[in-house]
């Protein structure tokens, strides 16, 4: 394969799904406030609440897997990363399934499904072929989390396009909920400690990040069936409980990669923060279907979607474009901020179920720190994703 010599913006997967990504986090959680509040009507077929789910979800998170995959994928398997023209084609499928949903109220819901599921698709079959084609089965359960990604958006289109109920509660976001929160426990589970002990080797640490072991895989066969269970039977008793012991399995886990000796540098700790995220949605959401009286399913849920998903996926996007363009790996103050920025839009979006009477300006205050976190992000890190690296001139 020829080297790319077009734009760099072209030259690595993470780069324009990363900075698209972002822009569109922002984005469309300002469109979704602007129609909460009546000032803006999208032509989208999708009610107001379905739109925000599957943008938040399958939109944005879409992006950011295919910006991490695309740049992961390569080193796993040794071979050449798709960049250029085929780069470009992609971002491109990427956004039309944007703006089809956008403006599906016009468009066949068949046809909406159809641009919209053609990402993931090529996406997979990208992911697949380079898999196999480096013997990398290793990263076939990596394939197959996003197999089920891509059922899960197939099945809330077939859902919203039925109009029984809202596509947001239903099987098809559960269902690709469900495997972002193992992508994260699993690709999670390995980046999050490693990072932690190249850190921390480097300063004599007293004490590392524990290896894999049988806690591990304990935890994530818990953490599969406690998904598995409250996809199919969302209400049952049995699912809340298994949902409580996989959080607390995660946890134990997450206590085990030494967390609190990296407070000195927030490019670390922020990993173990957006997956902190993960056991504690577990932990919520058991206990909401346990005692529905003291929380909601729907703010339970926020603490993946929101907090696994934003949180994590900034710690992601963050680390690998300062790694991937010759940085320092080392957060400065603005950087810092916009972590902050995205886990205090988490914690107020989360005091409104608590306080009804305050929820519309939580709503407002918690969307407006979110878009900054995200806008944010793409003002400080998009001239990194535009340009070369410093040791490639």
């Amino acid at each position: 394969m020829r080297p790319w010599s077009g734009p760099a913006l072209f030259s690595l997967g993470f780069r324009p799904f990363f900075l698209f990504g972002s822009l569109w986090a922002g984005l469309a959680m300002a469109l979704w406030i602007a129609m909460l509040s009546g000032r803006l009507s999208l032509p989208t077929a999708f009610d107001p609440l379905t739109w925000h789910a599957h943008e938040a979800l399958f939109g944005y998170l879409g992006a950011v897997v295919a910006g991490f995959l695309l740049t992961a994928v390569p080193n796993w398997t040794g071979r050449p990363p798709l960049a250029g023209w085929p780069l470009f084609g992609l971002l491109a499928v990427w956004l039309l399934g944007r703006l089809a949903v956008a403006v599906s109220a016009f468009l066949p819901s068949w046809a909406v499904a159809l641009v919209d599921l053609a990402f993931l698709t090529l996406l997979a079959a990208v992911i697949l072929r380079e898999v196999v084609a480096g013997k990398n089965w290793r990263n076939l359960v990596v394939l197959l989390i996003l197999g089920t990604f891509l059922a899960g958006n197939a099945l809330f289109h077939w859902e919203a396009a039925r109009q029984e109920g809202y596509a947001a509660s239903g099987l098809g976001l559960r269902l690709g909920l469900a495997a972002a929160v193992m992508m994260i426990a699993v690709i999670g589970g390995r980046i999050v400690p490693a990072f932690t002990r190249n850190w921390l080797a480097k300063r004599d640490a007293p004490a590392l990040p524990a290896s894999f072991g049988p806690l591990d895989r304990l935890a994530l066969l818990v953490s599969l069936a406690a998904l598995l269970s409250w996809v199919v039977v969302p209400a049952w008793a049995g699912s809340g409980v298994a949902l409580l012991a996989a959080g607390l399995a995660l946890a134990l886990r997450l206590v085990r990669w030494q967390g609190l000796q990296t407070r000195a540098e927030p490019l670390v700790w922020i990993l173990h923060i957006g997956y902190a995220f993960v056991p504690l949605g577990m932990l919520a959401l058991g206990t909401a279907i346990l005692r529905p009286d003291l929380l909601t399913n729907v703010a339970a849920q926020h603490l993946w979607m929101a907090g696994g998903i934003g949180v994590m996926t900034l710690a992601v996007m963050t680390r690998a474009t300062l790694g991937h363009s010759g940085r320092n790996l080392k957060a400065d103050s603005w950087t810092t901020g916009l972590y902050l920025l995205v886990i205090a839009a988490v914690a107020l979006r989360l005091l409104a179920d608590p306080f009804p009477a305050w929820a519309a300006p939580l709503y407002g205050l918690s969307a407006v720190l979110w878009c900054a976190g995200f806008f944010g992000f793409a003002l400080l890190y998009g001239p990194l994703l535009i340009r070369r690296r410093r040791d490639s001139r």
